[in-house]
């Protein structure tokens, strides 16, 4: 079947020629399903994962009803995501989508202040996009109107429940408007998802898109790198790494519009060639930078994955993420971009120490290994320098056509040693090439410390107290070591055994098994449900506290810095 255009789908100009400017060249499978059948009004149940397109399958068809024409007041479209990154990543996406026509898009989400939120609600929008917790405080506060709502998306539906969001999505739900259109999004399907889908979706036209990995994903063959560093000491690092590694042309790849705002002018003033990508950037200044890109006159590009979308630059020989991606996926898209077409390329990872275990789950991912540097030293860095200048001297003298010059020379050498007159050539040199000022920043070193032998270290107990009155104690077998968080065993607890977060009491994970309080009224019925439970992709034992396990244990230790 023939893909159609993004106007034969029954988008309007406002929209395509959007999408044209963000790299979009045709709709992806999921994208093709879902835009006319929610153009038309329908219900949407979703089976896809990440990176197949989904935001804009949703979002290009809802902006299209609701929002198109209208003046920015009460939100017309509310989506629900899991996390404050996704709902950073998919607020940015409808920007983009809806920039020529106005759009406003509000992003709502824990960690940031609320009054912020609040005058950026006041002040009118058509979208809002936000995670449970903070969209249900706004509601509860009266700072959230959804009178208005046509049209609520969630998405990575799956990923909210397992993190315990179940009773916040109903307590939204029983807020919005009766008859709206509703779409639900998730990698899986499993009941607790289709009892949702029950409860709130009317008849839904039910897409499913099975993920085939490109060829760029089926294990990425660019060597990876990382560099674990402060936060304090990331640009400088980044410096340092561009003069080391003297890429042709790098992406550099930040979370937002500001971090790639300020990365820019940060690696400018250090005297690097670089230029910002981002939602926000019109078209001819887009149309600027790809042309110095493609012509050689940059050292870099930073930009956010939105606006770095459908770009294949064959000059591209480094991709560096400034710090941990909003998701392993998103990872695997970026370093993706180098090593095409059997062309070398080089993906280089910058991240702070408390993130420094997600290297082991992307090498999980990418089934490659990651090679973990130490970041190079100012000594370093002006010794490379100094050999790529050496190696631009000596391809011109393999050239010849110097005779215009020797005049200068030997004018120089009647008063100077001839030695001397190299050397001050090559300084001009350097300083012509970069004029990059010398950062001799001292950047700490990350040493993971090792672990010593089970034998060596005495085991650190911590006494848990009896379970509250009208609380039972149930014991899980997974525990710190398996990844697990509260997140996951509130979301386990609360949607497979279908009982309300507020009657699970307190929860301790330790090194091998986890414990959690329950209401004696449901810990039967918890414990019944939890039969052959699996969390983060393994089995766990689940069953009655019994004994010392419950009353001692190995203390969590703090991930060292």
């Amino acid at each position: 079947m023939t893909t159609r255009s993004f106007s034969e789908l029954g988008l309007s100009e406002d929209l395509v020629q959007s999408l044209a400017e963000l790299g979009f060249e045709e709709p992806t499978p999921i994208q093709e399903s879902a835009i006319p059948a929610l153009l038309k009004g329908a219900d949407v149940l979703g089976q896809a994962a990440t990176g197949t397109g989904k935001t804009a399958a949703f979002g290009l068809p809802l902006l299209e009803r609701y929002v198109l024409g209208e003046d920015a007041g009460l939100p017309k479209i509310l989506v629900l995501v899991p996390t404050r990154e996704l709902c950073l990543q998919v607020a940015e996406a409808f920007h983009g989508y809806g920039k020529k026509a106005g759009v406003v898009v509000t992003p709502i989400y824990g960690g940031q202040e609320y009054q912020r939120q609040i005058r950026a609600l006041k002040r009118g929008t058509h979208v809002v996009v936000a995670t449970p917790g903070r969209a249900l405080d706004h509601i509860s506060r009266r700072t959230l109107e959804l009178s208005e709502i046509r049209a609520v998306v969630l998405d990575e539906a799956d990923e909210m429940l397992d993190m315990g969001f179940a009773d916040e999505l109903d307590a939204i739900f029983d807020h919005l408007p009766e008859g709206i259109q509703t779409a639900l999004f998730s990698a899986t399907l499993p009941p607790r998802i289709a009892s949702i889908a029950e409860s709130h979706l009317n008849d839904p036209v039910r897409i499913t898109i099975e993920r085939k990995p490109s060829a760029d994903e089926e294990g990425p063959r660019v060597p990876q790198i990382a560099y674990i560093v402060g936060k304090a000491y990331r640009v400088a690092a980044l410096g340092r790494i561009l003069d080391v590694e003297n890429p042709s042309l790098a992406i550099i790849f930040a979370r937002t519009r500001n971090e790639v705002d300020e990365l820019t002018e940060s690696l400018r003033a250090r005297g690097y060639g670089v230029e910002a990508l981002h939602g926000g950037l019109d078209q001819p200044t887009r149309d600027r930078v790809m042309r110095r890109a493609r012509n050689g006159q940059l050292d870099a590009i930073v930009a956010t994955d939105v606006a770095a979308r459908g770009i294949d630059l064959e000059n591209l020989s480094h991709v560096i993420n400034f710090g941990i991606p909003a998701s392993y996926e998103t990872y695997v898209h970026r370093i993706g971009r180098t090593g095409r077409a059997g062309r070398s390329g080089v993906a280089i990872t910058i991240l702070e120490p408390r993130e420094h275990w997600h290297i082991r789950a992307l090498e999980r991912m990418t089934k490659t290994s990651i090679e973990i540097r130490s970041v190079p030293s100012a000594t370093d860095a002006r010794a490379k320098r100094l050999e790529i200048t050496r190696g631009a001297l000596e391809e011109i003298l393999a050239s010849g056509s110097l005779d215009r010059f020797r005049v200068v020379v030997e004018q120089l050498c009647e008063n100077h040693d001839p030695f001397d007159v190299a050397a001050a050539a090559l300084r001009y040199a350097e300083e012509l090439a970069g004029n990059r000022t010398d950062d001799d920043t001292d950047i700490p070193e990350f040493t993971e410390r090792p672990r010593k032998k089970r034998a060596e270290r005495a085991p650190i107990k911590v006494t848990i107290n009896a379970p509250e009155t009208g609380m039972k104690r149930i014991f899980i077998g997974l525990g710190r070591h398996a990844g697990i968080r509260p997140g996951d065993v509130v979301g386990a607890i609360a949607n497979e055994a279908g009982i309300p977060a507020k009657t699970i009491g307190a929860i301790h994970i330790l090194d091998r098994f986890t414990l959690a309080e329950v209401s004696e009224a449901h810990a039967e019925h918890v414990v019944k449900s939890l039969q052959g439970l699996r969390l983060k992709g393994r089995s766990a034992l689940v069953k009655f506290d019994e004994g010392p396990e419950g009353s001692t244990g190995r203390l969590p230790r703090k991930p060292r810095r």
